[in-house]
This record gives structure tokens, sequence and C-alpha cells, in this order.
């Protein structure tokens, strides 16, 4: 045998050698196949992997962020709204995310879209506005449950954005206006119910101890000397007459 063949088939051996070898990162997983059949499931590291007779397919164990595009919904009180979300799953069993399904990424994304349509026409408007944590952890049971044949494990569905119509929005902004109105009034009503109490109240202590009402004139001659007024009017008790109309008189009047 000539040198250029020998030399031709040492190179061939050590290519075949070479290609045999095969590094998996910590976050990979590699489905082995003897054959055409399933063999084993490898962690990371170096690894051999005969050529011809085995072949290998690369598995990411990593989260990943699924964007769910806006779907058009009907709610059940037929409200068209348009919805979008994404969907966080990560590979759990990568033999079966390459043997029980062709495209796990795409199928997960297909599911994903469907169930928020399910899901959604089965709820009211004002149920998806204000219970997002219940809806979400509806989607993400259902998604479990529907990609666990697949080795998908589904951790978590967040509902993104709620798109309304214009005529919905304005509507939604008189309800608002409304209920503020209604709660403006209800708070006056409960201010001016606690003033009259406080006013019955102090009616009733005045009554019985009649020298607080004297305190309170006093008082109130002393804020209205602090105000900046050339002229000042006191109102006198008609009690404080009393005794000269006596003497004048020679009998009380009563006032």
């Amino acid at each position: 045998m000539s040198l250029p063949a020998i030399a031709t088939v040492i190179f061939i051996v050590i290519a075949i050698i070479s290609s045999a070898f095969r590094v998996l990162k910590e976050y990979e997983r590699g489905v082995i196949f003897r054959l055409g059949r399933f063999w084993t499931v490898k962690g990371p590291g170096l690894r051999i992997v005969w050529p011809i007779i085995d072949k290998m397919t690369k598995m990411s164990l990593r989260l990943v962020a699924l964007d769910v595009p806006s779907q058009d919904i009907i709610t059940k009180d037929n409200v068209s709204v348009k919805v979008n979300a994404v969907v966080y799953f990560r590979v759990v069993a990568p033999e079966k995310a390459v043997i029980q399904v062709e495209d796990f990424f795409y199928a997960t994304g297909q599911l994903s879209q469907t169930s928020l349509r399910s899901v959604l026409g089965q709820v009211e408007l004002d149920e998806l506005l204000s219970e997002r944590d219940k809806i979400n952890h509806e989607l993400q049971d259902l998604l479990d449950r529907r990609t666990d044949p697949w080795g998908i494990k589904v951790s978590n569905v967040e509902i993104k954005h709620v798109d309304l119509p214009n005529e919905m929005q304005r509507a939604m902004a008189k309800q608002a206006e409304a209920e503020r109105e209604r709660r403006a009034k209800i708070i006056n009503s409960q201010g001016e119910f606690q003033a009259a109490q406080k006013l019955a109240e102090a009616a009733e202590i005045i009554e019985k101890r009649p020298a607080a009402l004297t305190l309170r004139y006093l008082q109130t001659i002393r804020e209205i000397s602090h105000e900046n007024a050339t002229h000042t009017i006191i109102p006198l008790p008609m009690d404080l007459l009393d005794p000269f109309l006596k003497k004048i008189l020679g009998k009380k009047i009563d006032v």
C-alpha cells in the first residue's frame, strides 16, 4: 500500500474517532438512539457516541419563556377582547420530548393558544380583569396536565395584556366615575351624620353645664380679637344685663 493511501486511511480513522466524542453542557441532556431504538439519556460532560451506530439529540433543560400572541376571545358575557400571555415551561423528561412529540416548542405554543381561548371564553369580563391570579392558575394547571405526556413541566402562566374595545372602555370609565360619585356622597353623608351626633352631644353637655356655654363664648371673643378687623361686634348675653334690669324695673324680665 502506498504512503498516500496509508495517510488517507489514518486520517479517516482519526476523523471517525474524533467525531465520536461529544461534550454536553450542564443544562443539556443527550438522548441517544442505538440503531434506531431509544437507548439512554446522557448527562453533562464528555460522552462517546459511536458513528453510524448511535445518534444523539441534545435537549436543553433550561426554563423557556413562550410568548403567546394576542387571541380574539369572546367572554361569557359576550364581550370581544384581545388577550396575550406568556407561558414558562421546561423539559423534565428529555426522552419523552423527543419521542412523544415532533416539535415540543411548536406544540406547546399551539396548545397554549387554544387553552387560552377555551378558559377565557368561560369567564365574564369583570372576572377576567379582577381575578387574573385565579385564571393564571387555571391555565397553568390545564397546560401542565396536557403537556405532561410530552415530558414538559409548565411552571407558570401570566396574562400580560387585555385589549378592550373603545366602546367598552368608555362604558367602564362612566361606571368608574359613577362609582366614585356614589362613594363621595356616602362619605359626605357619613360626615354630616357624625357632625350632627357631635353637635347633639355638645348640646347635652351645655344643657347640663351652663358654664360651658360661657367658656365657649369667651373663646369665640378671643378668636375674633386675633383677626385683622377695624370693627368688631360682640354679642352680649342678656343674662349679664339681668341684674341691671332688676334694679331699673324692679322685676326680672324674661328674654
